[in-house]
């Protein structure tokens, strides 16, 4: 048989037989995740190995199974882009047979939520009354992206770039790294901020989860500098009480310590690292519908207004 012709025989069920089995790790675990025979199961591992041309799962002679070969592996990374676009497909289907739009549903974080959401929303509802809009917060933008990809999402507000996925985006706001000391610090009285390889030296606290983070970190380390820090939380208000305990500097987007809490001072950096890039992001291939697009342009035209308020 012709290699074009094995592969239309392909089946949806296949791809999730193998990523049923390489997620359980047994067929039998597999299979009462599906609700199939074990038999069943790899019957339909066997007939997409056929398929494919390939072995995909390691399978010692008379032992469980040991894992994915590297074509299985390789396999299962497209497996996981068509689920995706599956469930894109299902969430604009189920949006059609409700009969269009009444929610917009919207991923927000915590700097997001406090200083852009409510006008976003002001603006939005002021055009749409009709749309109800249905928020999730999350700690950071990991799992938003992941539902945006996956259809559970219409829109959210992340870090960019957002990273592999089917995602389109718009730029809303740069938002400038400031280093936040305890008020009175000798590091406010000075003429200049602290220069990068003045950080090394410095107890620092830091965000746990934050992309945005783990960027920044990679970016001084590429040239260098490794940061001591002594402390991570994901949450803004911890990481203000513990500056202001003296407990440590934080270096973070400067709206995230917005407004200054009461004992601490913030130091613009001065373009010593990029900024955060905040955008908002949807799925590129599901449609997007008019409400979508208007929360987007909303956003956009709130966020140029407070870019203009931020320090350079």
């Amino acid at each position: 048989m012709e290699d074009a012709e094995r592969w239309n025989a392909l089946e949806f069920r296949h791809l999730v037989a193998l990523r049923e089995i390489a997620g359980q790790g047994t067929f039998g675990a597999a299979a009462a995740a599906l609700g199939y025979t074990q038999s069943a199961i790899s019957q339909q591992l066997a007939a997409l190995e056929r398929i494919v041309g390939q072995r995909l799962l390691e399978r010692p002679q008379g032992r469980r199974p040991n894992g994915l070969t590297p074509a299985g592996r390789m396999l299962l990374r497209h497996a996981d882009k068509i689920f995706a676009q599956v469930q894109a497909a299902r969430a604009d289907l189920a949006r059609l047979d409700a009969g269009g739009e009444v929610s917009l549903r919207v991923g927000t974080y915590q700097s997001v939520g406090v200083h852009m959401l409510p006008a976003v929303m002001d603006r939005f509802r002021g055009a749409w009354p009709q749309v109800q809009i249905e928020l999730r917060e999350e700690a950071g933008d990991y799992a938003l992206l992941s539902a945006v990809e996956s259809g559970e999402l219409d829109v959210t507000f992340a870090m960019l770039p957002a990273g592999q996925g089917p995602f389109e985006a718009a730029e809303l706001l740069a938002d400038p790294y400031v280093l936040a000391v305890q008020a009175g610090s000798p590091l406010a009285q000075r003429s200049r901020p602290p220069s990068l390889q003045e950080l090394v030296e410095l107890p620092l606290i830091s965000f746990r989860t934050c992309r945005n983070q783990q960027r920044i970190e990679a970016y001084l380390h590429s040239r260098g500098v490794e940061l001591n820090l002594v402390f991570r939380s994901d949450d803004n208000m911890t990481v203000q009480a513990m500056v202001a305990a003296g407990q440590g500097m934080a270096l973070v987007p400067r709206l995230s310590m917005l407004p200054p809490g009461p004992g601490m001072t913030l130091i613009d950096l001065n373009l010593r690292l990029p900024p955060r890039m905040i955008g908002i992001v949807w799925h590129g291939d599901r449609f997007l519908s008019s409400p979508a697009a208007a929360f987007i342009q909303a956003s956009t035209g709130v966020c140029a207004e407070l870019q203009h308020r931020l320090p350079a």
